[in-house]
């Protein structure tokens, strides 16, 4: 389990756009799962949409990326002088498909495994769910590069 603080060790992101709370469980070169809670309270709910609040598809991407990067820096073998010497580029978001929209209240679970790994470059499964329903997926490539 990784708190806000051990993600923020990890990835550069930030509020507003640290889009990860929580990692629950994460197995190195296999996956992980983690969360993010959605709140009224986020400022994209002031203009998607008034009245009728919807979290964006392309956030939902962009959580899912932030938790793959994670996933990518604890399945390499670096010390955490190293890690902060690295980023992870996301080089392509494919078969992209959002199954249902995503609501203020909502806990938004990411899982995301490994399909391949070839040096720095890592080949991704995300999925994204609240209460056990599947509301986007996608497949993520990413190259970890230096600063």
């Amino acid at each position: 389990m990784m708190d806000i603080t051990e993600i923020q060790e990890i990835i550069p992101h930030r509020f507003p756009f640290l889009l990860v709370d929580r990692v629950t469980e994460v197995t190195s070169n296999q996956n992980l799962i983690g969360y993010k809670n959605i709140s009224i309270s986020e400022q994209v709910f002031l203009g998607h949409f008034p009245g009728h609040p919807i979290y964006p598809g392309v956030l939902i991407l962009e959580g899912l990326a932030q938790a793959g990067g994670i996933l990518a820096f604890k399945s390499m073998d670096m010390t955490k002088e190293e890690a902060a010497q690295k980023v992870v580029y996301f080089m392509s978001i494919d078969n992209a498909k959002f199954r249902s929209p995503v609501k203020p209240g909502d806990k938004l679970e990411y899982r995301l495994s490994i399909i391949k790994n070839k040096g720095a470059i890592w080949l991704l499964d995300g999925k994204a769910y609240v209460d056990d329903k599947l509301v986007a997926q996608a497949e993520l490539k990413a190259m970890v590069v230096d600063k």
